[in-house]
């Protein structure tokens, strides 16, 4: 009798385990999309024509931002209130994808704002250092380290950083600044769900 009663047990929890996992979004649900949380700001992905994933971020402290990002990686539109900005990119996009480690590219873009006329072109250089597994709450995904530095016309960086990349989700769920350093820090997404309208 109590051989059966433990594994009666063992085996509601292995379903209960199941019904746990099953909110963890994969590739295949996240076309359905999905939303990511952390204190402060939600986001929800959507997957949109193209190739291009919507993001539609809600912070406690400012305006709401929409964003278009190219496989979830790179930015080519953003609007919110306090403006609205372009990266037109100057090359093909669609032969950086799929991203590979030990990867590199270089792809020139022009900004484009309803404030500023553009002084010139803009580079970013992408660099697949490796693979590396992220948590979301009780969800863990394969993510690829991916180095993103903006350069402007004169060389000046614009803006440097690691993206933790999934390319399941084709979403960044989180940034890695000064890496290598004593200044490091990680600036990340803590949840994930299914997108439920």
């Amino acid at each position: 009798m109590k051989p059966m009663t433990t594994g009666m047990a063992l085996a509601m929890l292995a379903l209960a385990g199941t019904a746990e996992a099953a909110d963890c979004v994969d590739a295949k649900s996240a076309k359905a999309g999905f939303v990511l949380e952390k204190p402060g700001i939600r986001s929800e992905f959507r997957p949109a024509p193209g190739g291009m994933v919507a993001v539609a971020n809600n912070y406690q402290s400012q305006s709401p931002q929409t964003q278009y990002l190219y496989a979830g990686l790179i930015e080519v539109f953003r609007d919110s209130d306090t403006g609205r900005l372009s990266m037109i990119p100057l090359g093909d996009l669609k032969k950086l994808f799929p991203l590979k480690a030990g990867g590199k590219s270089k792809t020139e873009f022009v900004r484009l704002s309803s404030k500023k006329t553009p002084k010139g072109t803009e580079t970013l250089a992408l660099a697949v250092k490796g693979k590396e597994t992220y948590k979301l709450g009780d969800c863990k995904y394969n993510v690829l380290a991916v180095n993103e530095t903006l350069t402007g016309d004169s060389g000046a960086v614009i803006d440097s950083f690691t993206a933790l990349y999934s390319p399941d989700l084709q979403a960044v769920l989180a940034r890695r600044y000064d890496e290598g350093t004593s200044a490091q820090s990680e600036v990340g997404f803590e949840t994930i769900k299914p997108l439920r309208e």
